[in-house]
């Protein structure tokens, strides 16, 4: 598979570890990982912010894994925060899971399905 990473010069230049767009040629298979929530296989919900975004990206790498995929694989990203005092936070765990990875990517502040919820993320996946 074919990746390039666009990134317009007469649009604005992405801050914080995304593309604009993703161009993928020549590719196999395609996942798409529903909204995943900070909710682990016991059920459980953590507290705080950075503690649910970790385990929601641990969600997306099951998803991911469970299809023979890796986060390497991952091409677009949609993220769903309850707050925007969690942007910051938000961000550089994303980064920390994604490294140099740098996906196509959209956040959106809004109510989220369980208060007890402080994020949702969905993602697309390409091989």
């Amino acid at each position: 598979m074919k990746r390039e990473s666009i990134n317009a010069r007469n649009a604005p230049n992405p801050h914080g570890g995304y593309s604009q767009a993703v161009k993928l040629e020549g590719f196999e298979r395609l996942l798409l990982v529903s909204g995943q929530i900070p909710v682990s296989d016991d059920d459980k919900v953590p507290e705080g912010f950075e503690a649910q975004a970790r385990l929601v990206w641990r969600n997306i790498d099951a998803q991911l894994k469970a299809a023979g995929m890796a986060k390497s694989d991952i091409v677009k990203v949609t993220m769903y925060l309850s707050d925007r005092q969690h942007a910051t936070a938000n961000r550089e765990i994303r980064n920390e899971y994604l490294g140099s990875l740098a996906p196509a990517l959209t956040v959106v502040v809004c109510q989220i399905f369980d208060e007890r919820w402080l994020l949702e993320v969905e993602a697309v996946a390409a091989q």
